[in-house]
């Protein structure tokens, strides 16, 4: 990371306004002079925004690179999340265990009374 930034100012320092390399018009010049004295100045300052515009440019990629390399670098030192052990049944106390064995003999009862004589029926002698 530090040679990205070390060539970013590298590159900020380097940069130099164009507009003190236009000479001034001399005195008394005419006016086709004057025309491309103000062409010059124009040119030269359109050069110096875009270069400027290239240097945010140039920037912002060097933030987002480093914004990258930083999110890679805290999921890299993240802690796997543990496993979760599967969720136990919940055990019933000794009250709702004897209502369920008594609920389960009751339907035990009722079921064997209803088919009882279907099975009589079925046990019948023959003719």
């Amino acid at each position: 990371m530090t040679a990205v930034r070390a060539i970013a100012a590298a590159v900020v320092l380097l940069a130099t306004p164009a507009a003190a390399q236009v000479p001034p018009p001399p005195a008394g010049a005419s006016a086709l002079d004057l025309n491309r004295y103000q062409a010059d100045q124009h040119r030269y300052e359109m050069e110096r925004l875009r270069s400027r515009a290239d240097q945010r440019e140039s920037f912002a990629r060097q933030l987002q690179l480093e914004t990258r390399l930083n999110r890679l670098e805290i999921e890299a030192a993240r802690q796997p999340e543990p496993i979760q052990p599967p969720a136990y049944r919940a055990l019933r106390t000794p009250e709702e265990e004897r209502a369920a064995r008594e609920a389960a003999t009751r339907r035990r009862e009722a079921t064997a009374a209803g088919v009882g004589q279907i099975d009589d029926w079925l046990d019948r002698p023959r003719r």
